[in-house]
């Protein structure tokens, strides 16, 4: 039983657009601000991110048009490098990327929908963490049901985030065309020159632009892939980069530096600015953005898992396809069952931005297998074929946010995330490369009893 062909160019476009437009536009821009010192560096740092991820988009349309298989990197590294190099990045996407972005959004979007109801102060935890397992729970049940409901949801939810993009970037033309300058004068002044500063702005930026590779997670299900895949590649990236550079321009036309900074929601700032009595449009519709990111996130986390658990590097109940529904539930509740763990330490920011360089060096040795395949794998047909430069450029770049944070500020959480990720050698090697008789009885038992329960 297989995965249907269900997603359509338009519904491609949404996932990839609706994935990347999550808050990281919302909240972020203070971030690259912070680390870039000034208005001009802020401004091309989040040019360059699209540019950036442009770039490493066209890339995976030649893997996926070439390997048109679902699980993206997954399948890309098993290809060229073997199961190795996959399992480590399936194990560590699976158990800790994909859920924790999704635990992260999903707080976000906690935090905005509950704000209103606290005016004057932070919502207490318990209610942004109950919340956010609440929207994890609903979500996870969605793509459970029906791989249509989920791809409609996301196209929903894609609308209500541009329509408010839309009216941030026009309010920013119209204060432009009415002199607001002052605060685009001397744009490069107290620009950051540290090695390490540039990075960590990149990192901020590229959080923001995160999801430019969700339509490869699900090549499988996507109608007639070698034209639809790098259509909505090159129709979705360029228009959120577009939307990224004209909202951040928008925000300094009523907003110095140090406000910008200061602030703690960027975008309902400015819409308290401009949009009075009507600010409240804003918060709503980045809980919107928020709630359809992490739609788009949980969509195609599920199916890494379920690819990994086919190929055997995973129990192989995450392999499994409801036959109601269509859809591959074992892999989805997992995904939300980790993430609602991540949700309870106090602060799991920390952990992204050090696993942020686990996920460089996966798209690194992904734009190096495309390099290595051009010679290796030359019988492949390729429908699309980017010129060598291209992932030449993305695998200097991977190096440079790999190396850069660690050479400026070195700490031991590097060290450890290491560490995890070479912990999947302690599971790999008896359970899947040896397939030891007692793990694959035991893995076997407890695929029969999840199986059994779930038809109760």
């Amino acid at each position: 039983l297989r995965l249907t062909l269900i997603v359509g160019l338009l519904s491609g476009i949404c996932l990839i657009v609706g994935t990347m437009i999550g808050s990281g536009i919302f909240i972020s821009p203070k971030s690259v601000l912070l680390y870039s010192g000034a208005v001009g560096p802020c401004l091309l740092i989040w040019a360059a991110c699209g540019v950036l991820s442009t770039l490493g988009a066209l890339c995976y349309a030649e893997l996926g048009t070439m390997i048109t298989k679902s699980g993206a990197e997954y399948s890309y590294l098993k290809e060229c490098f073997g199961p190795l190099p996959a399992y480590l990045f399936s194990w560590t996407t699976v158990m800790v990327l994909k859920p924790s972005a999704f635990a992260i959004i999903t707080l976000s979007f906690a935090e905005y929908a509950s704000a209103p109801f606290y005016p004057g102060c932070s919502p207490p935890l318990i209610v942004t963490k109950c919340l956010s397992a609440t929207a994890i729970f609903l979500i996870v049940s969605v793509n459970c049901l029906s791989v249509k409901l989920a791809s409609y949801v996301q196209n929903i939810f894609t609308a209500a985030k541009l329509f408010i993009i839309l009216i941030i970037v026009v309010s920013g033309i119209v204060l432009l065309a009415q002199g607001h300058t002052e605060n685009l004068s001397n744009a490069f002044d107290g620009s950051s020159s540290s090695f390490g500063s540039i990075g960590l702005a990149f990192y901020n930026g590229l959080w923001a632009y995160d999801g430019w590779n969700q339509l490869n997670f699900i090549t499988e299900e996507l109608k007639d892939p070698y034209r639809n895949l790098p259509l909505a590649i090159l129709i979705g990236i360029p228009l959120v980069s577009v939307c990224y550079v004209m909202v951040n321009l928008a925000y300094f036309t009523v907003m110095t530096t140090t406000e910008l900074l200061l602030s703690p929601a960027v975008a309902v700032t400015f819409g308290d600015r401009v949009f009075y009595p009507l600010s409240w449009i804003v918060p709503l519709f980045v809980v919107l953005s928020t709630f359809g990111s992490a739609n788009g996130s949980c969509f195609t986390a599920g199916r890494l898992a379920y690819v990994s658990g086919r190929e055997g590097h995973m129990v192989k109940i995450l392999s499994y396809i409801s036959l109601r529904h269509y859809t591959p539930s074992p892999a989805l509740i997992l995904n939300g069952l980790l993430a609602i763990c991540y949700i309870i330490p106090a602060d799991i920011n920390r952990l992204i931005n050090y696993f942020s360089i686990a996920q460089w060096v996966f798209y690194g040795l992904t734009a190096l297998a495309l390099i290595v395949m051009r010679f290796t794998r030359k019988d492949l047909h390729r429908p699309v074929k980017v010129p060598i430069v291209i992932p030449g450029l993305m695998v200097i770049v991977s190096c440079y946010l790999v190396l850069a944070p660690i050479i400026d500020k070195p700490e031991m959480e590097y060290l450890y995330c290491a560490a995890f990720i070479f912990c999947g050698l302690l599971l790999y090697f008896p359970f899947v490369h040896w397939k030891v008789s007692w793990g694959t009885k035991l893995t076997s038992e407890y695929t029969t009893v999840f199986y059994l329960s779930s038809l109760f």
